[in-house]
């Protein structure tokens, strides 16, 4: 009986134990205090979240952004930097009482699925507290490339979501076979999609996206810009939701 008793008392505790590790990320979450802020001298009006970090071990989330010729012109980003606000949110409703989130992510960046599924979850809890404009920033080849374009191609037939989605959360090859069946899965038209991928729509919002991370200095991805506040990298949810509720009480459209 006691050797019964101790078993159980021992199961007891390991099962406390592991449960305290499960907690520890929320806990961790929960007091890891305020943000500090630094203002940017360009843009002017929007400030940085001091101090970001990118994710220790083998995978660093700032990938990317090499110095390069891009096809990115002086023209483009004068353009963006004259509507910047526009740029960054045009597809989220002027409205005081809701945050704008742009995220900018690749389809092959690891960290960026993290930041996606959790955005979506700040976006379903807060329900019309914040509204999210995604940006496609293809860094990581022609995979990132294809997966973006094919993206913004299901925009055009009301499937981003949709189409965004399934790209997050399954392991995928851009091939044109692979396309044409996720576009019969999400109920679009898959030739339209392909064709669509090489229009000139879809590369001026690439080539918007991109003077926007050239603008704001991002060294990869996932990046962000919540109202005002830009924000490179790894950050907690409490964090993010910090920031969402300094927002909310500043009035990010005091930079638009």
């Amino acid at each position: 009986m006691t050797s019964r008793r101790s078993t159980l008392a021992f199961l007891g505790v390991a099962a406390g134990v592991v449960v305290g590790f499960q907690a520890l990320p929320s806990l961790l979450d929960r007091f890891s205090g305020l943000p500090e802020f630094e203002p940017l001298a360009n843009p002017e009006g929007f400030r940085r979240i001091t101090g970001g970090s990118s994710s220790s071990g083998a995978f660093d989330p700032f990938v990317g952004l090499e110095a390069q010729d891009d096809g990115l012109r002086a023209e483009t980003i004068a353009a963006v930097e004259a509507d910047l606000c526009n740029a960054l949110y045009a597809d989220v409703a002027e409205d005081p009482s809701t945050v704008p989130i742009a995220s900018f992510s690749d389809y092959y960046c690891p960290y960026c699925r993290v930041q996606m599924r959790r955005l979506a979850d700040i976006a379903e809890q807060l329900d019309s507290g914040v509204a999210i404009s995604w940006h496609e920033l293809p860094l990581l080849g022609e995979g990132s490339d294809r997966a973006a374009r094919a993206a913004l191609a299901a925009k055009r037939q009301g499937a981003y979501l949709a189409f965004q989605q399934a790209l997050w959360t399954t392991p995928f090859q851009p091939t044109r076979d692979y396309l044409l069946r996720l576009s019969e899965t999400v109920g679009i038209d898959g030739e339209r999609l392909i064709n669509d991928m090489q229009s000139q729509d879809v590369a001026e919002d690439l080539m918007v996206s991109k003077a926007l991370s050239r603008i704001f200095g991002f060294i990869g991805t996932p990046a962000m810009v919540v109202g005002g506040t830009v924000i490179q990298g790894e950050i907690t949810d409490a964090v993010l939701r910090s920031v969402i509720a300094i927002e909310l009480d500043d009035g990010w459209q005091r930079i638009c």
